[in-house]
């Protein structure tokens, strides 16, 4: 029986960034990004996404425990904290329980740190919904760039790419178009931001031979 050409599995965790709050499936950044490498000649499969809008660092951990996903995936990509700055969590507990996400995501994608790929967390405080919730938009805007900073530091320590789209959610995040109708959540034209900026990014990780 002849069969189709072996697609590559990708996996992608997270909370609401990336199981795309309030937009369709296939606006969803990883949706977009396995679509772009494809239209490259990378034949990555639309991603498994284990995410829901609110999780935490140890939420996502918890949902991973319960579903189990396979090691071999060809890529793994990781977006999650923002609902800990959200929360008031601490920068040391997402510190510790990042880095035991970055572990599991390096086991899922078969042990190859090469083969992980991070997305910082936007800064929702340009948001309207920011702006109308009444909270200190800039102390957002620091206690996010503290976390992004620990994310950063910690995939550069197990050699785990990090793409900053914290700052194109700056630049554009209050753009009407750029938003979701509940105006705190990207819309498919935002993610389709991140999507292009992790582009270069994921074809190099695919095209190691590690």
């Amino acid at each position: 029986m002849a069969t189709g050409p072996r697609t590559l599995p990708y996996l992608a965790l997270g909370d609401s960034y990336t199981i795309g709050e309030s937009v369709e499936e296939a606006g969803r950044w990883p949706v977009q990004l396995a679509h772009a490498l494809r239209a490259e000649g990378i034949a990555l499969d639309d991603p498994r996404i284990i995410a829901t809008t609110g999780w935490t660092t140890d939420e996502l951990s918890d949902a991973i425990d319960a579903v189990q996903p396979a090691s071999d995936f060809a890529l793994v990509s990781l977006l999650v904290g923002v609902n800990n700055q959200y929360r008031g969590r601490g920068l040391d507990e997402y510190r510790t329980q990042f880095d035991a996400l970055l572990q599991r995501a390096t086991g899922f994608a078969a042990g190859r740190a090469g083969r992980v790929l991070v997305l910082s967390i936007p800064d929702w405080g340009v948001t309207p919904f920011a702006r109308a919730s009444g909270r200190d938009t800039a102390a957002i805007a620091r206690e996010l760039d503290a976390f992004n900073a620990a994310a950063r530091q910690l995939c550069a320590a197990r050699g785990i790419a990090f793409v900053d789209i914290a700052p194109v959610s700056r630049a554009r995040g209050a753009e009407p178009g750029m938003l979701a109708g509940d105006g705190l959540h990207p819309s498919a034209a935002m993610y389709a931001q991140w999507a292009q900026l992790a582009l270069p990014v994921a074809r190099r990780l695919l095209s190691r031979d590690d």
